[in-house]
């Protein structure tokens, strides 16, 4: 495919841009951990780490390491005023109980269904990681993925049926990719954002299950961030 991509920040990016203001977000591993540092100007957007801090602020690299301040990526953040610490306890209590509008997670495979595969490939030398992803997919509002549309090797990462361990089943709401912004509707797969150039019938070609192409969608331009 000669279609130049997004990159991962480019993806944190269009994320960041939908977050709406006085939402309470969780950021996952990988891509989410880059939303903090793309958030507009001006938007009181709350994030939650599940390590501990509600306020979290992205990192500073004029400030010296501190290993007590770390994001659930173990990456250095700071702490926005009014900022809290939590224990355990407290910080899976949010996630549990409805507490947070938003998680923005990674994904290894996500169906047309909305389930969610993120923990485990099944594949030798990997270690099962589930972390907070399946109280976090079961107790936020929604939940957005962030990803790559295929695997280093060509194949459709959005699936007809997840062969990897679920973390979550019809949980998704909506997909970013390199290629994409997708919605999980109980219609279908809509496409409400491509990059420039993309035809849909490309798109459908590197995905496993069919796709519409909302009315009024975007077309995404590589390069902006």
């Amino acid at each position: 495919m000669n279609i130049e991509k997004l990159s991962r920040r480019e993806i944190a990016r269009l994320v960041a841009q939908d977050i709406p203001d006085g939402a309470y977000v969780n950021l996952g591993i990988g891509i989410p951990t880059l939303v903090a540092g793309f958030l507009p100007a001006g938007r009181d957007v709350i994030l939650h780490t599940e390590n501990g801090i509600v306020g979290m602020g992205p990192g500073d690299p004029a400030r010296p390491l501190d290993l007590d301040l770390i994001n659930a990526s173990k990456e250095a953040v700071t702490l926005l005023p009014g900022a809290s610490i939590t224990d355990h306890v407290v910080s899976f209590a949010m996630m549990r109980g409805g507490h947070l509008d938003l998680t923005v997670l990674g994904a290894f495979q996500v169906s047309g269904r909305g389930d969610l595969a993120n923990w485990d490939t099944g594949e030798p030398g990997t270690i099962p990681a589930v972390g907070g992803a399946m109280d976090l997919a079961a107790g936020a509002r929604q939940v957005y993925i962030t990803m790559e549309h295929t695997t280093k090797q060509g194949v459709p990462k959005i699936v007809r049926e997840c062969s990897y361990p679920l973390t979550g089943a019809g949980v998704v709401d909506r997909i970013y990719t390199d290629l994409a912004i997708i919605d999980v509707t109980p219609a279908g797969l809509v496409v409400r954002g491509m990059v420039a150039g993309l035809a849909l019938g490309a798109l459908q070609a590197v995905t496993d299950c069919p796709l519409t192409l909302a009315p009024q969608w975007r077309e995404l331009r590589p390069g902006a961030a």
